[in-house]
């Protein structure tokens, strides 16, 4: 869905001089690290081999990563949970695998799988293994032939459930899930239907759209972030692009030749063109900081390409072409059957929007039927407000996505929410105030059993575990589709 923002840290190294005594300590650390049993044991095993022992975990490859083993693996998983015998799917996982004996955080993104060694923020702090799953029917995860009526929150929440059972026998100590946006949705679905399973949730930038309709709270948003001189900047570039409609979308009409880009499923160029317009300031706040309005160009004095070039960089004019939906088409479906899409009525655009916000069912092929369960968000929002029990939700200040968070009730227990001032899509518990972040930082920590004695007596030392790696601690965010992906 996405553009990414790239942090860039340094690199700590820690370069100390060992004894023999330390060198025969640490390779027996070692030796617990790669098999996944303590030293000495009657029979030491591989990690590798005690994961392919799992029934229907396969391996694909393994990966080198540096003070880590890391497997990129399938694992069979029943299309249908209440229905095991209809079949079944291979579903991708990531293993990043530091030792049995340290905690375990358990994160999907919501959409496809990166195959690469990324470490989640929780599992830095905790210092811990990480297991990744891929969403189900985000390709290759996807049944074959896919009925499309088994992709709901509940049975992606089952099969995280029984990726957790499967691999609880091997990673016996605290668990913790998590992730960004619609991976954070997904870690909240999760506790929800399996509240056993995960000592803690944090999740990050999650919306939360309980009654469809209502939308009233991202109307707010952009009526007040920023600056006025900013919103009236990049509202200026939207009415400037649908007043120019004719000549930018000679620009589209060969951008879309040149690329081999149709547009079956929206229907038109010009419906595509309309969304991609429509969805510029809201990919703008999704992305950028507010900084970077002075990049902005004056509409009115910027010549076709430019304002073209403008769109393109924040919106991106292939998304809505056949070929950039289809990666997001279960996205969409279930934005069009339980989850919601956000509108917004962007009064600037009367007089020059035909189509408005469309809705998700114009981004999914005809042929796969869609009808909304105005229940389910409802019961999701109801359970967290009154069972959330070692929940964390870290949203962003200037991230439209944030509009609609959840809220622990007064019936939640040790969970928190935390707002990052200035902060886009990509907000997270470092980019918290000192105060709030040294809190959080205490609460996972201690959640997954690994705080140290310091930080039990003051929240205000905790820090993460781990030292940041450049390549582990890649910050990318999860790029969910600007408003319609």
């Amino acid at each position: 869905m996405q553009k990414a923002l790239r942090g860039v840290l340094s690199l700590a190294l820690l370069i100390g001089t060992v004894s023999a005594a330390g060198v025969t300590a640490g390779a027996a650390t070692a030796a617990e690290s790669a098999t996944g049993t303590k030293a000495g044991s009657p029979a030491v095993q591989d990690i590798k081999d005690r994961i392919l022992a799992i029934p229907g975990m396969s391996i694909i490859e393994e990966k080198p990563s540096p003070g880590y083993r890391f497997f990129v693996l399938n694992y069979a998983q029943p299309v249908d949970h209440r229905n095991p015998r209809k079949g079944t799917f291979q579903q991708r996982l990531t293993l990043l695998h530091k030792d049995t004996t340290r905690p375990t955080v358990f994160f999907t993104s919501g959409y496809g799988l990166n195959t690469n060694p990324r470490r989640s923020e929780p599992t830095t702090i905790i210092d811990g293994n990480q297991v990744s799953m891929e969403y189900r029917f985000f390709t290759p995860s996807r049944p074959s032939p896919a009925d499309w009526s088994k992709l709901t929150i509940w049975q992606a929440a089952s099969d995280q459930h029984r990726v957790f059972t499967a691999l609880k026998k091997i990673y016996t100590e605290k668990w913790l899930s998590t992730g960004g946006s619609k991976g954070g949705m997904t870690a909240t679905y999760y506790e929800r239907f399996y509240p056993r399973d995960m000592d803690a949730v944090v999740a990050y930038v999650a919306p939360n759209d309980v009654v469809n309709k209502e939308d009233s709270a991202y109307d707010r948003f952009f009526a007040k972030v920023g600056t006025k001189e900013c919103r009236t900047k990049l509202n200026n570039v939207e009415r400037e692009a649908l007043q120019r409609r004719t000549a930018l979308k000679r620009i589209y009409t060969q951008f879309a030749n040149d690329n081999g880009y149709t547009f079956k499923t929206v229907g038109t160029l010009d419906r595509a063109y309309e969304a991609t317009v429509l969805d510029f300031a809201w990919g703008f706040w999704q992305y950028s900081l507010a900084s970077d309005c002075a990049n902005i160009p004056v509409a009115k004095n910027a010549t076709d390409q430019q304002l073209w070039d403008t769109i393109d960089s924040i919106a991106g004019f292939s998304f809505y072409s056949d070929q950039g939906l289809a990666p997001y088409t279960p996205y969409y479906y279930q934005a069009g059957t339980e989850m919601g899409a956000p509108t917004i009525k962007q009064p600037h655009l009367k007089g020059l929007s035909r189509y408005g916000y469309q809705p998700p069912r114009n981004f999914v092929p005809r042929d796969i039927p869609m009808t909304f369960k105005s229940d389910a968000m409802k019961d999701i929002d109801r359970w967290v407000r009154d069972n959330a029990n070692r929940m964390m939700f870290v949203n962003g200040e200037n991230d439209p996505w944030s509009s609609e968070p959840f809220r622990p009730g007064k019936k939640s227990r040790d969970s928190y929410v935390y707002t990052a001032p200035g902060a886009n899509h990509g907000a997270n518990v470092a980019s918290l105030v000192p105060a709030e972040r040294a809190k959080a930082t205490a609460s996972i920590l201690k959640w997954a059993g690994v705080a140290p004695a310091a930080v039990q007596k003051d929240a205000g030392k905790a820090k993460p575990l781990a030292r940041y790696d450049a390549k582990l601690d890649k910050f990318d965010i999860e790029r969910e589709p600007t408003l319609r992906p």
